[in-house]
């Protein structure tokens, strides 16, 4: 599985982000392009603690769903998705690529680090295992809307 802090997949996931278009007719799930497009910002601002999303650990998540989080298997299409980050408000496509593209520049500046705070659901994440987790999500959701 490719990692977000690789120089390659931050390109690839930037350049399949300008294919995006506002009007994609998605593959599977309820959200729009521009609901995806917030969506994908909370995993970003919970690595850079950017944001606070309450979120509690949770021996469950922790136990049984960690480790598909970050392994080489692509997610399966239509899983459920935790309430805090359920997308129900229309959005600003523009305004939403917009901040998405600047969360994985922050990161980008940031990927030299050697560790990261832990997940506040699944612990303690090595950098190999948090830059896998974010890839994984963003190639999820553009292959949602064929990008």
């Amino acid at each position: 599985m490719k990692s977000l802090f690789e120089t390659e997949a931050y390109i690839e996931i930037l350049e399949r982000l300008d294919k995006l278009d506002p009007d994609a007719e998605r593959q599977w799930g309820k959200m729009s392009p521009a609901q995806m497009l917030h969506h994908c910002q909370a995993p970003l601002h919970i690595l850079l603690q950017s944001k606070d999303y309450n979120l509690k650990p949770n021996w469950i998540a922790k136990t049984f769903f960690k480790k598909a989080m970050y392994s080489d298997r692509p997610w399966r299409k239509n899983l459920p998705t935790m309430s805090a980050f359920r997308e129900k408000e229309k959005r600003n496509f523009e305004e939403e690529k917009k901040e998405l593209t600047s969360l994985l520049k922050d990161l980008d500046t940031e990927r030299s680090r050697s560790s990261w705070s832990p997940h506040p659901v699944f612990g303690h994440l090595t950098k190999e295992q948090w830059g896998k987790m974010q890839y994984k999500h963003l190639d999820h959701h553009l292959r949602q809307f064929n990008c």
